[in-house]
């Protein structure tokens, strides 16, 4: 590694070598990665007028009923699913389930 490499570009040098070698990756070269997290609360659409009309205090109804499970995303994949929980004066996502890969195909299908 030269000493301008980013570290993180090196790890990925190396994980690229290891992947070409045929090795299987060690999971200690991943724990360490960062990947986005994003909680859904519901969706709706919206015609662009309303959109515009849109101000402070506006009310946007979304397609999910009160009480019913949020969706954890890690990364564009569905995680899990929680409800919402206030932790001091903060919000937070308590886990009630946890999608396994059979589920998700499932609920695909």
């Amino acid at each position: 590694m030269s000493q301008s490499q980013d570290p993180m570009e090196a790890a990925f040098e190396e994980l690229q070598q290891v992947i070409a070698n045929g090795g299987e990756v060690p999971l200690g070269m991943l724990l360490d990665l960062t990947l986005p997290v994003s909680i859904e609360l519901g969706r709706t659409s919206m015609t662009v007028q309303e959109i515009l009309r849109l101000g402070r205090g506006s009310v946007i109804q979304l397609e999910r009923l009160a009480g019913e499970p949020i969706d954890v995303y890690v990364g564009d994949r569905r995680f899990a699913e929680g409800e919402v929980v206030v932790l001091g004066e903060h919000f937070g996502v308590r886990l009630t389930r946890i999608i396994t890969k059979k589920a998700a195909t499932e609920a695909a299908a």
